[in-house]
């Protein structure tokens, strides 16, 4: 784990998207943060100790999804597959399948492995999954605040965690998406999908992969307006034997029948035509119950200041 100072920041942005805003300062305490995105193999070494089965891996309650086709209701998780004729970028649905067999140990579903892939982090993990992990650990996941000060590295009001170019001298700084997603990826940082979580720059704290590769997990509930690092009802309750006991509700927008926490970092699919969110200030609202093949996480450990 890596040592951050804490101390007051200008948290959030003004300039890309309307839930960034608006920039308000921020102070959080000192405390411990993975060096690096839990990886496969860590995580591998969680789910020998524990047994813990994913939610990916378990076909979903029909009571609680009230009107889903029967035929969708069994064990998956979101993976990345562009139809081969995109004509409108704001169906997502034209990118992402719901694949049946895909978890952490197949992400490109049935017939795939994590071959090659013990240091890439680990994905198709939901909210729970990943809390369940930072229990196992000793740890817990960041709140938002806690993970954009750590992803600044130092650099209070910078666009992104190394300065204010997003490719200083032409330099890959992170694995985003190069090209006009989702149909052409030009692969200049040399990654497709996920890479080694040391592959990249480290950010002025020392922390790897804070921009890119996968989108992580924060505490915070997501809301649109920018609520800052407010109270949280935390947390999903975590059944023995894996999963969720039951459901919690987001205190801010109980209307919300799954509730949403706060993703932070964005991913290798994040490209300049579509999602800049390739910066410590953005954010991004994810269902609890909800896994991808872009989303993972990494702890952190609170330490009382004197």
């Amino acid at each position: 784990m890596i040592w951050v100072p804490g101390g007051l920041y200008h948290m959030g942005s003004e300039k890309y998207y309307p839930e960034e805003a608006p920039v308000h300062r921020v102070k959080v305490g000192v405390f411990w943060m993975d060096r690096t995105p839990v990886t496969n193999a860590q995580f591998k070494r969680f789910v020998k100790a524990t047994g813990h089965v994913t939610e990916a891996e378990r076909k979903p309650n029909a009571k609680d999804y009230p009107g889903a086709r029967p035929e969708m209701l069994f064990a998956g998780s979101l993976v990345f597959a562009p139809q081969p004729n995109i004509t409108d970028l704001r169906d997502w649905r034209q990118w992402w399948e719901f694949r049946k067999g895909a978890d952490w140990r197949h992400p490109e579903g049935r017939g795939s492995t994590l071959r090659g892939r013990d240091d890439h982090p680990v994905v198709h993990v939901a909210y729970a999954d990943a809390l369940a992990f930072a229990r196992w650990a000793g740890k817990d996941l960041p709140t938002e605040a806690e993970w954009e000060f750590a992803a600044r590295g130092g650099l209070d009001r910078a666009e992104f965690a190394w300065g204010d170019e997003l490719n200083p001298d032409g330099r890959q700084m992170a694995n985003t998406w190069q090209g006009a997603f989702p149909v052409e990826n030009q692969m200049l940082d040399g990654y497709a999908g996920t890479s080694p979580v040391e592959a990249f720059p480290q950010n002025g704290y020392g922390l790897f992969d804070v921009i890119g590769n996968c989108w992580e997990w924060t505490q915070d509930w997501y809301n649109s307006a920018h609520t800052g690092d407010a109270p949280k009802a935390c947390c999903v309750p975590e059944n023995p034997r894996g999963g969720v006991m039951e459901r919690s509700f987001d205190p801010a927008l109980p209307q919300i029948r799954i509730p949403r926490r706060v993703l932070k970092g964005g991913s290798h699919l994040c490209a300049p035509n579509y999602c800049q969110r390739y910066r410590p200030a953005a954010r991004h609202a994810e269902a609890v119950d909800t896994s991808t093949s872009h989303l993972s996480f990494r702890c952190v450990l609170r330490v009382a200041e004197e």
